[in-house]
């Protein structure tokens, strides 16, 4: 399941593109997740592990991918360390969500991440009781903790 923290959160990674720098593995860029999330997000097309053909940029390589590319294929093969989500725009969030759905894993944001109209579950770790089923229940707690706000009570649970 997707965990979520709003706002600053010890130990979280804010700089993915240095620690994508220092920790990818050419392997990463070749598999389905990759390609798929380098394609939707950066329009852009795998060619091998260090070859990248961006529409923009032309011939590119890893180190040269979106921030939030970078943040996603961290996501998928570090579960355990928090990222940074807010380096992400909205068009990484299905991804966020379908990398939830795969396994547990916790993101922290700055901002109301939009996670579209159909329906999920997030839990909200600033009040671990709290799962958001859908945007408005997720918008309700963000606003809570981004700007100390009371959420509705019927999202518990």
């Amino acid at each position: 399941m997707l965990r979520v923290w709003f706002g600053d959160k010890e130990n979280a990674i804010y700089n993915t593109s240095v620690f994508f720098k220092n920790r990818y593995r050419d392997e990463w860029i070749i598999d389905d997740f990759a390609r798929n999330v380098i394609s939707d997000v950066d329009h852009s097309e795998v060619i091998d592990a260090n070859s990248i053909n961006s529409p923009v940029l032309g011939n590119i390589s890893p180190l040269q991918l979106s921030g939030g590319v970078k943040a996603l294929i961290l996501m998928k093969h570090f579960p355990g360390k928090i990222f940074n989500a807010s380096n992400c725009g909205d068009n990484c969030s299905k991804w966020i969500l379908k990398l939830g759905d795969e396994q547990d894993f916790t993101v922290n944001l700055f901002h109301v991440m939009d996670f579209g109209k159909g329906d999920f579950k997030i839990r909200i770790l600033n009040d671990r009781k709290l799962v958001a089923h859908n945007m408005q229940e997720f918008l309700d707690a963000g606003v809570f903790y981004l700007r100390h706000e009371k959420p509705q009570a019927d999202m518990r649970g």
